[in-house]
């Protein structure tokens, strides 16, 4: 085997992930630059960490890693729990997982790249390779599947290019290489972190999705680019597997944001309201992570999305927005839709309708209260837009009331037409915080405006962006 093809990243997901992360604890910029000496390196370093986690004390921070390790590969001789206490006794054991193929042994192709391949590795030694309920998968007489030295490092490397927890680790997948690559650097160093001062020493509330975003807006600037994001735990009973999905136009959205002052503001205010607390104060759900989740849809369609989220926010109109807020995050809602989605309708003539209609009542909040009961039910909402246009025209206020052809795209059973409704309903909103008319908007805060526009000039998407806020900073909005 040449030095230039002793390691391959394949399209497996694992393996793809385990190569990134020993490309770049080699020092490589790509998993085809890794040489048969980078590979030596990577398994001293994969053997002292193994070792060190499997034989450190419950109340040592080594000892979370090596609670990632069993939930990875809980049936190995580094997590099983009959292994050696003593670590110059496991050491054999663990190094021969990473030893070269011995010269004589009989080759066969990698299950993952196709290389030769010496060594037979078992379910025991590879992470999301059945469980010990099922008693064997292979065919009769065979002892498991054929792994090359390469691959072998890359499976066990896995853990340190993933964002783990205890239980469970994430990958990531991405039609750039740079993203990869990203994500699998920060995820190395936050490893590091995990061995030297255990999960306790991470910040709390942070997401794999988080770090996901931010390698892929710093890799894929404004190009298309899909992502997708496996999380998976290699359970000895319940193994399980979690895949989600950026769309392609995801990457230019971010950009997008990262490009104009009113949208940062508006991801800004989104992450402030999505951060949770315990009693005392302690973040237990990071703004920043949980925002970024938004952009990702599961596979099984149990997830939530970033409109979706933005409408919860936005449909309160008893306490908390003020104008700047509303019209930021209404403005992020309308962006996210027209790259994301293309969506491109028109809504400002039915906006203009709706509130007009709802400021010229005798009461104002009655008539709102009435919008916001139809607004997201097609049939209901066409039966107020009848309602409103006739009223305009007969009061002959003035108003150019917006004709069937935009109302065509919220009342019809159209795609997207709920998600029109949603935009529509909090354009609405702001067109009558514009007016005057009193939605239980409060006043802005002039330290709070000091807050927002010192951030205007901070990355939106940051893995770190939560760890430089106190607990007071966040009282924005409705949650």
């Amino acid at each position: 085997m040449t030095a230039a093809s002793a390691l391959v990243a394949t399209s497996h997901p694992l393996q793809r992930a385990g190569a990134w992360a020993t490309a770049v604890m080699a020092g490589r910029g790509r998993p085809a630059d890794v040489t048969a000496d980078d590979l030596d390196a990577v398994a001293s370093r994969l053997v002292d960490d193994i070792c060190e986690a499997a034989t450190a004390p419950k109340d040592k921070p080594a000892y979370d890693w090596w609670k990632v390790l069993f939930a990875l590969y809980p049936n190995s001789k580094a997590t099983h729990s009959k292994r050696p206490s003593d670590r110059d006794v496991l050491r054999p054991d663990i190094e021969n997982l990473f030893a070269p193929d011995a010269s004589e042994a009989p080759c066969h192709p990698c299950t993952f790249c196709g290389a030769d391949a010496g060594a037979v590795w078992a379910k025991s030694n590879l992470p999301l390779f059945d469980t010990s309920k099922a008693l064997n998968t292979l065919p009769p007489g065979v002892r498991g599947w054929p792994v090359c030295r390469g691959c072998r490092i890359a499976m066990w490397a896995l853990p340190y290019g993933s964002w783990v927890t205890a239980g469970s680790a994430t990958v990531l997948s991405c039609e750039k290489d740079m993203a990869e690559l990203e994500f699998a650097r920060r995820n190395v160093q936050r490893a590091r972190r995990i061995m030297h001062a255990g999960f306790s020493g991470l910040a709390a509330g942070a997401r794999a999705e988080l770090v996901a975003v931010t390698a892929l807006r710093d890799a894929a600037a404004s190009e298309l680019c899909a992502t997708t994001l496996w999380a998976f735990k290699n359970d000895n009973q319940e193994p399980w597997l979690r895949v989600t999905r950026t769309r392609r136009a995801v990457s230019v959205f971010l950009a997008t944001v990262d490009g104009n002052a009113s949208l940062r503001r508006g991801w800004n205010v989104l992450r402030r309201a999505l951060t949770r607390y315990d009693a005392e104060g302690g973040v237990t759900a990071g703004g920043a992570g949980e925002a970024a989740r938004l952009l990702f849809e599961a596979e099984d369609g149990r997830s939530r999305s970033l409109l979706l989220q933005l409408h919860y926010l936005l449909r309160e109109t008893d306490d908390s927005w003020h104008l700047g807020d509303r019209d930021a995050l209404t403005r992020l809602a309308y962006t996210y839709a027209e790259e994301v989605y293309g969506m491109t309708t028109d809504l400002e003539p039915v906006a203009v309708l709706l509130a007009e209609w709802i400021a010229r009542g005798s009461s104002p909040r009655g008539r709102l209260a009435e919008y916001k009961k139809a607004a997201l039910s097609d049939y209901n909402l066409g039966q107020l837009l009848m309602q409103a246009s006739v009223r305009l025209q007969m009061d002959d206020t003035g108003t150019p009331v917006a004709g069937p052809e935009y109302w065509a795209p919220l009342i019809g059973r159209r795609p997207r037409a709920w998600e029109q409704r949603m935009l529509l309903f909090a354009r609405v909103l702001v067109l009558l915080q514009q007016r005057g008319v009193a939605v239980g908007a409060k006043v802005a805060d002039p330290e709070q405006e000091r807050q927002i526009e010192a951030e205007l000039d901070r990355p939106p998407f940051d893995e770190n962006h939560d760890q430089d806020f106190e607990a007071s900073d966040y009282s924005m909005g409705p949650a």
